[in-house]
């Protein structure tokens, strides 16, 4: 079956860095996307956090490192994704969704967080932080003599638009 793509316009969204957290011995960078129209309502974000450690990678090297990117859909979905740095130098990823029946969530509840069962590795605002964590990863952990976890998880995008 063919699916027909309603093509609707592309738009920044807003891009916002949390503080960093541990999660199972793991160093965590943490953004948020979201849009004016559909902001991140903090029991989203509350809910979000909560299935974190159920995403997380497990550390097989002293750099365990990774990020999360928490995005608000412009409907009632909601998308927790979390990249592990595995292997030195691969990433894992495991995401939850939550509001969108669309992807086999039972209700459009946002904060009913659900694993994702499709290989999904992103969408394009995603994608925008996975090309500087490749970089970040690159500078601070692979390239030094002696890796430095501390500067890749201070090394952040900055906030404001995401997506072109």
């Amino acid at each position: 079956m063919v699916r027909t793509i309603a093509c609707m316009g592309f738009h920044d969204k807003d891009l916002r860095t949390l503080p960093a957290i541990t999660v199972a011995d793991r160093q965590l960078k943490c953004y948020l996307i979201d849009q004016v129209a559909q902001p991140f309502e903090p029991e989203v974000i509350s809910a979000a956090y909560a299935v974190l450690p159920g995403l997380v990678a497990a550390v097989d090297s002293d750099a365990a490192g990774g990020w999360v990117v928490l995005h608000r859909g412009s409907d009632t979905g909601a998308y927790v994704n979390v990249y592990s740095w595995v292997w030195d130098n691969a990433v894992e990823l495991h995401c939850a969704v939550a509001g969108q029946p669309a992807v086999d969530c039972p209700d459009t509840d946002p904060t009913n967080f659900v694993p994702l069962t499709k290989p999904w590795i992103g969408c394009v605002w995603e994608l925008a932080v996975l090309e500087h964590e490749r970089s970040s990863w690159i500078r601070h952990v692979l390239s030094p003599e002696v890796p430095d976890i501390a500067a890749y998880t201070a090394d952040t995008l900055p906030d404001g638009p995401v997506g072109r």
